[in-house]
């Protein structure tokens, strides 16, 4: 869909003011992910160090015209490799991003959540997609739909404060959080919502900080104001969330390719809670998504920086 992409436009202005984050990009093995790391450095949003097979990185750059001339690169033989070396330069603190390149998603964040020589912190690591969707008028972020497949309500303190974070760090003005489910009362035979009014009262209490929270919310009621008056919920987020945290896996998963293959969204893609921040990116993506996903990690490593903080990331 051709259209203005206004609201990632501003993430790429606002990170022309910042260095290049050293990202070490794993495994860019292929087209999509070797041009997405050389555009992002091009933008002087990451600056990249290629982590693979040396002969197969050059050959991708030669055969489509890639220029990586003057780029780091650290040879080794395999992905699962590639994997474990960017997970290592991160810890000794030669990147201050990760980005996936040509190998699974579960293999990179095998590396990343070892015990041993992984990324861990207190936080629990999780998704979102930060979606530009056309015919809504913020920033959208969508949590979580590639990483928990069915977190427990332990897991979604940490879901729910990692895209608090994320929000601040891509400078929401006000960050208001609509847990989702099925309907917005709470039913004792749907778990979800039983979920959604806990985490409610947590923030309440102080155990979830940073935003407003309100749930359970149906996604009609979180996201259209006619909704919300129809139904007469009194809420300061119902009808204007700017975070959707989902029940599960599948329903993020869902509700973010419907939002992007439906109604034409673009959906940059990180994963929070690791010591820094990872870039996820899909084939699929659009060249401005891929390039939307640099600048949200930029933005998160930069308050990071700013807060000293290592569950920021």
């Amino acid at each position: 869909m051709d259209r203005p992409h206004d609201k990632y436009q501003r993430l790429l202005d606002f990170c022309k003011a910042l260095a290049p984050t050293p990202t070490a990009v794993a495994h860019p093995c292929d087209e999509s992910s070797l041009r997405g790391a050389v555009d992002a450095a091009h933008l002087g949003l990451i600056a990249p160090i290629l982590v693979g097979p040396r002969s197969r990185i050059e050959a991708v750059a030669n055969q489509y015209g890639i220029d990586i001339a003057g780029l780091p690169i650290v040879d080794t033989p395999h992905s699962h490799a590639s994997a474990e070396v960017a997970v290592q330069l991160v810890r000794e603190g030669k990147a201050e991003a990760l980005m996936k390149g040509s190998l699974h998603t579960d293999e990179l964040m095998a590396a990343v959540v070892s015990r041993e020589t992984g990324l861990r912190t207190a936080r629990r690591v999780s998704h979102c997609f930060v979606m530009d969707v056309p015919t809504y008028p913020e920033t959208l972020i969508v949590t979580d739909a590639a990483v928990n497949i069915a977190p427990t309500l332990a897991d979604k303190v940490d879901i729910v404060q990692n895209a608090i974070d994320l929000a601040h760090a891509l400078k929401f003005a006000e960050v208001r959080v609509a847990i989702l489910s099925a309907t917005e009362t709470v039913n004792p035979n749907i778990p979800s919502t039983v979920e959604a009014a806990a985490l409610c009262k947590m923030a309440d209490r102080g155990q979830i900080t940073g935003a407003l929270l309100d749930g359970p919310l149906a996604l009609d009621n979180a996201i259209s104001l006619e909704s919300k008056e129809i139904k007469q919920i009194q809420s300061a987020v119902a009808g204007r969330a700017n975070v959707l945290v989902v029940p599960d896996l599948e329903a993020g998963n869902m509700l973010a390719k419907s939002l992007s293959f439906l109604a034409g969204a673009d959906a940059a893609g990180v994963v929070l809670g690791a010591r820094v921040p990872i870039i996820l990116t899909s084939r699929a993506d659009s060249v401005m998504s891929r390039l939307a996903s640099c600048a949200v990690a930029a933005l998160v490593a930069k308050a990071r920086q700013e807060t000293g903080s290592k569950a920021v990331a």
